[in-house]
């Protein structure tokens, strides 16, 4: 059974789980069931993608129940002005503890032309666990809220790698040895890239509306070993964190 967030006559909020893939395509091989698929057969109804997730990413999911609904939901993140918060667990210490990510990336097709991409990041928590691997006798790992500012395909596991600081749990753009340590010593089998807040307006009243999925069991467990912060006392409101020095965000 699907965790739904919020619903109403034009749109429903999931929380999806971890490695359920949205839809069928060919990014996600050898998927046998689908958010679409289950949550159709959960309330009886057709629905129709507002947006999409990586099959290995958790969180806050849009889904319409009307083409025209979908179709007003795109424009606001085509716009941008819907504004998205991850928690994400990366390898390191992000330096500095507050920054935008400015690097063009590519599309679904790495040879593809490359296209403005920017996220801006905020260093919640750290933790040096002492466990040896490679030449290091301890290893640095943070709890960072990572906000896009635009839409490319992986860009915020695309964009912490690029600064060296993959996410864990990421099989394409991670350390191999990172996420089996994870596997290994908190038996974490997921990656931890979670979309954890949805700010936009209700496509049919024009409402402001804010939308937040709780982490799973085995974020949640990781989070109250490392000691790190809980969502709830995290931030209030995207609008605490402030506009960065370049930043095109209102």
């Amino acid at each position: 059974m699907l965790e739904i967030l919020y619903q109403d006559d034009a749109l429903i909020a999931v929380n999806k789980p971890a490695n359920l893939a949205v839809h069928r395509s060919k990014m996600v091989g050898n998927a046998e069931e689908f958010l679409i698929d289950l949550l159709r057969e959960q309330i009886g109804d057709n629905v129709y993608l507002a947006h999409r997730l990586d099959r290995a990413t958790s969180g806050v999911l849009l889904v319409a129940r009307s083409k025209e609904v979908a179709a007003a939901l795109g424009e606001q993140f085509m716009a941008r002005s819907m504004h998205k918060q991850y928690l994400v667990v990366v390898r390191g210490w992000p330096e500095p503890v507050e920054d935008v990510i400015d690097y063009p990336l590519p599309g679904s097709r790495e040879t593809g032309p490359r296209r403005e991409a920017r996220t801006r990041y905020r260093r919640l928590a750290t933790i040096e666990v002492p466990i040896e691997l490679g030449r290091y006798p301890q290893q640095r790992y943070a709890l960072v809220l990572a906000e896009p500012e635009s839409g490319r395909f992986r860009q915020i596991r695309k964009h912490l790698a690029h600064v060296h600081h993959p996410v864990i749990g990421d099989c394409q753009h991670g350390r191999g040895d990172h996420n089996r340590l994870y596997k290994q010593h908190f038996g974490c089998h997921r990656m931890l890239l979670h979309a954890w807040r949805l700010d936009f307006h209700h496509p049919v009243t024009g409402a402001p509306m804010q939308l937040e999925a709780p982490l799973d069991q085995a974020y949640t467990h990781l989070l109250a070993r490392f000691g790190w912060p809980r969502p709830e006392d995290i931030v209030a409101s995207p609008n605490d964190l402030p506009p960065l020095p370049g930043s095109s965000r209102a």
